[in-house]
């Protein structure tokens, strides 16, 4: 019999099934929210939300967190459809110092059109 605090479900005597149909709804699967401010831009992950379903996820997606900002596109994507790296591989990060060349933050461009554009303010 199920035992509840509400007093009527003690009175109907309802036999207690052992299997329990809403086991598997005793929490919704999440749902990983992208959103995309304006048309082109890229999509940011901004949290997740709870829900039955991908059509419900992006209703509460919308209503969490495209109601106050500017938003031009909205996905949800299963939490449990997400591959990521595992913390112990962290070699595969390292880089070869050697390798320093494909790195664009280690040219200094800038420093080069700066200084010729100083140069060439002085000859005008």
């Amino acid at each position: 019999m199920i035992k509840s605090l509400d007093p009527r479900i003690d009175r109907a005597k309802i036999n207690h099934d052992p299997i329990d149909p809403l086991k598997e709804l005793d929490q919704f699967p999440t749902f990983e929210v992208f959103h995309q401010t304006k048309r082109g831009q890229q999509h940011l992950h901004v949290g997740i939300v709870h829900a039955p379903n991908a059509d419900m996820a992006l209703l509460y997606a919308k209503e969490q967190y495209a109601r106050r900002g500017e938003t031009s596109n909205l996905w949800v994507v299963p939490s449990s459809e997400v591959t990521a790296t595992h913390y112990f591989d962290d070699d595969i990060f390292e880089t070869t110092p050697e390798k320093i060349h494909r790195d664009p933050a280690t040219y200094k461009v800038m420093d080069r059109i700066k200084a010729y554009k100083e140069r060439n303010k002085t000859k005008v």
